[in-house]
């Protein structure tokens, strides 16, 4: 199901493309009809260390990679079933080190909507959200939507977190609190999963796809251009 966009690797052939068919109908009755295996660019951003790569591959291989690399550029694809047709999802994974800052934006043309993430239980990747994320795609790409994504929600309840965070006179971000910074950044939405035991994440990348098609814009008009 998963291949890298560099090594073009084919999937097995017991495998099945993934649905977004859990999404109401009608949330797809709208949508443009266009011709077969259309791409879809998500371009996923955020500090490092929030799971990033973690949400990419446990989503494309259904596995959890159990070391963390700093990513460069990593590009993955899916193929999607929406409303009976089949679309590509091009997936590009992006470094968040200020290294890469004057890099990362040669990933952003042609992008259909952004996954901007952070975890759930570092307050600093979420307070970035805002001082640089979405600053950052909104100046590069003002009409490319977005979702706010919070991640590792695995370690919210989890003891020794709770305890690390309180020595610093924090706590883990409530999907309450990420709601309305959601709205007042006026993402698509929150939504928010565990790359670890992969609760929530196909939604992730069910309203990720619903929100690259969703009209009234046409689709061209959204996507990102870098003059």
């Amino acid at each position: 199901m998963a291949q890298t966009l560099s090594s073009r690797r084919q999937a097995q052939p017991e495998e099945t493309p993934r649905s977004a068919a859990n999404a109401p109908a009608e949330r797809l009755s709208g949508y443009k009809t266009v011709s077969a295996m259309q791409t879809i660019k998500c371009v996923v951003v955020g500090d490092g260390a929030v799971g990033k790569t973690c949400l990419l591959i446990s989503y494309t291989t259904n596995k959890f990679p159990s070391e963390y690399v700093p990513t460069v550029f990593d590009n993955y694809a899916v193929t999607v079933m929406i409303g009976g047709e089949p679309y590509t999802l091009g997936l590009f994974d992006t470094a968040g080190q200020e290294d890469y800052d004057r890099l990362r934006p040669l990933s952003y043309p042609q992008t259909d909507v952004f996954l901007v993430c952070f975890s759930v239980v570092s307050p600093s990747s979420f307070e970035n959200v805002k001082e640089k994320w979405v600053p950052e795609i909104t100046h590069h790409c003002p009409k490319t939507p977005f979702l706010l994504v919070g991640t590792q929600i695995d370690l919210r309840d989890d003891p020794s977190t709770i305890e690390k965070l309180a020595k610093n006179k924090q706590k883990p971000i409530t999907p309450e609190t990420a709601e309305k910074l959601a709205r007042d950044l006026k993402a698509v939405k929150y939504v928010e999963c565990s790359a670890l035991t992969q609760k929530g994440l196909k939604n992730v990348f069910d309203e990720a796809i619903l929100a690259a098609l969703e009209p009234p814009e046409p689709k061209k008009s959204r996507r990102c251009v870098l003059l």
